[in-house]
């Protein structure tokens, strides 16, 4: 079964603003959330819900859907606003991020929401949870009837259980297993070359015995072509580097690690003051984005 949307690229740019802007107001109502790592992987969320993910949004449980896994489980924000407009999620929840009794918590729960397939949290769980699945899919005879994609951060590549479940991929040659990982070069606490280096990264899964292509997460022809490229190679799993950059389209954002865990108004207030940067984030997202202009 194709992707329910099938949108073509133009469609998939405006799709992306659309979620980056209900983000931030998902994230200002909550008061606490990532907005970072959020805002940099709008992009991939928008292209696999509406274009390269298999399911259906009547069935969520289908059981020849493709699996999506969010090992990083803090940018959980994009993923429900994204279901939110691919009608996985009720709308009315887009402003209950961290309610108490909202299915929207801080870090997914799959109980909560049908369409998830785990719950995530503690960073570097996501890829043995994948490999899990990929090999039931073989046991099952069903290798060939869905991927299960992994998106990843570059911050949990230093967990040593994800290269554990790394190593178990290559082993067993997983043809199903499509992981991603956003290489934003941020985490909480800096930039991950200086925090801990990740170089070089690459190399470091062909080792492993994966394949490994890279791609411009901002670009949907560029993610289009590597996700079919990798749905082709089913000899061994298969990474793709994502370059992205953190707080995409909002510039005060963009690039920062301070950003990787506060929503805006709480944010450095060196560039835009607290109380405005909201709707300054807001006013760059509806023009396309754009450079903070003097006296706005």
């Amino acid at each position: 079964m194709p992707n329910p949307y099938n949108y073509s690229i133009k469609e998939l740019e405006k799709k992306a603003n659309e979620i980056r802007q209900d983000l931030i107001k998902m994230l200002v109502a909550a008061g606490s959330g990532h907005s970072a790592g959020s805002l940099g992987m709008a992009d991939i969320f928008a292209a696999f819900y509406f274009r390269l993910l298999n399911y259906k949004v009547e069935n969520p449980l289908w059981p020849k859907r493709d699996r999506l896994i969010l090992s990083n489980g803090h940018i959980c924000p994009v993923r429900y606003v994204a279901m939110i407009h691919a009608g996985l999620i009720e709308k009315k929840y887009l402003l209950q991020l961290r309610k108490l009794g909202s299915p929207l918590q801080g870090h997914p729960h799959y109980l909560d929401i049908r369409a998830l397939e785990t719950s995530s949290g503690p960073l570097g769980e996501g890829l043995s949870q994948a490999v899990g699945m990929a090999l039931a899919a073989r046991i099952k005879g069903e290798e060939l009837d869905y991927y299960i994609y992994c998106l990843m951060s570059d911050g949990e590549q230093q967990e040593g259980m994800t290269w554990e479940a790394a190593m178990a991929a290559g082993k067993y040659k997983l043809g199903n297993l499509i992981g991603i990982i956003d290489r934003n070069n941020i985490q909480i606490d800096g930039y991950t070359e200086e925090v801990m280096p990740l170089e070089p990264l690459k190399a470091k899964y062909e080792a492993f015995g994966w394949h490994v292509l890279e791609m411009n997460g901002h670009n949907f022809s560029d993610i289009i072509d590597q996700v079919e490229e990798a749905k082709a190679i089913q000899a061994k799993p298969v990474l793709i580097i994502a370059h992205t950059i953190p707080g995409k389209g909002v510039s005060f954002m963009e690039r920062r690690y301070e950003w990787h865990g506060v929503p805006p108004g709480e944010g450095p207030s060196n560039l835009v003051a607290k109380q405005e940067q909201a709707k300054v984030a807001l006013k760059e997202l509806r023009t396309l984005g754009g450079a903070i202009e003097e006296g706005e």
